[in-house]
């Protein structure tokens, strides 16, 4: 069995970060295990995002794209890593049923605006980014304010997430992941989707799993875990872990009554050493 412990690296300590916990096997459960389910409950969860929320879509080359595109207002359409360099669609003849695709040359993003006139609830249009590759875009219009789309494309984002991973060894690379969540950043190659969604409850504690990382080796997720009791609760990563889990940190190990706190998860992907 390997045993799990728990510390404090300084490097955590300007993030807020209480400690880590390491590992796949976990101690003996003592009244915690039904939480570390509902982190995974959480983290599967189909529930919808809020309205009106950003979208974030993950494509490979030739994929097709479902959007949801704004009426009367402007919708941006963003490629991490990559920019658009042509969009090929059918022209109405009317501009009153037709909608707009603006280039913006400096970041190469997409702008698309439907006019109130437009007759159809949906439209679909080709695009063609720098790096190469197609993406067919199908998308229905809904009376919502202006929004982003951003698309991530694996064969960008793997290499460079590889290259980062590999500058350090795997427990520096799992410390550096957990900073950069806790500081809302972003590790190099990596994806990031503001998932929101649904909370899950497990006795007097509430789980929302909030953000997930995408990478090469490791993914991770950040949850917030409320206290909804008026009871102190004390938190044990050790014990809260998934089983998946190469490593939790918890960023307040007691929550009072009513408080809340960050869970960060890091799991390794399919391939990645165990």
């Amino acid at each position: 069995m390997i045993s799990m412990f728990s510390f404090a690296p300084a490097c955590l300590f300007g993030s807020g970060m209480a400690s880590i916990s390491w590992g796949a096997t976990r101690h003996p459960d003592t009244g915690l295990k039904t939480l570390g389910a509902a982190l995974l409950v959480a983290a599967t969860s189909l529930a919808a995002t809020p309205a009106l929320a950003d979208q974030f879509v993950e494509a490979a080359d030739n994929a097709k794209i479902d959007c949801t595109l704004s009426r009367d207002e402007l919708t941006r359409i963003a490629l991490v890593g990559d920019e658009f360099s042509s969009v090929s669609k059918i022209a109405s003849g009317y501009p009153y049923n037709d909608f707009g695709v603006t280039h913006e040359p400096v970041r190469g993003d997409i702008y698309i605006s439907v006019p109130p006139s437009f007759a159809a609830n949906s439209l679909s249009f080709f695009a063609t980014s720098k790096q190469g590759f197609v993406y067919k875009f199908v998308c229905h219009t809904a009376p919502v304010e202006a929004h982003q789309l951003f698309v991530t494309n694996p064969a960008l984002a793997k290499p460079e997430a590889e290259t980062w991973e590999n500058e350090r060894s795997e427990d520096q690379t799992i410390i550096a992941l957990i900073k950069a969540m806790a500081e809302s950043a972003t590790p190099p190659g990596y994806s990031v989707y503001q998932r929101m969604m649904r909370p899950v409850r497990t006795g007097d504690i509430e789980v929302q799993l909030i953000t997930e990382y995408r990478g090469a080796g490791f993914n991770a997720q950040q949850f917030i875990l409320t206290n909804r009791g008026k009871t102190e609760i004390k938190l044990n990563e050790a014990e809260l872990a998934p089983k998946s889990a190469r490593a939790i940190s918890i960023t307040q190990n007691t929550l009072k009554g009513g408080t809340s706190t960050s869970a960060y998860v890091v799991t390794a992907t399919r391939g990645a050493v165990q």
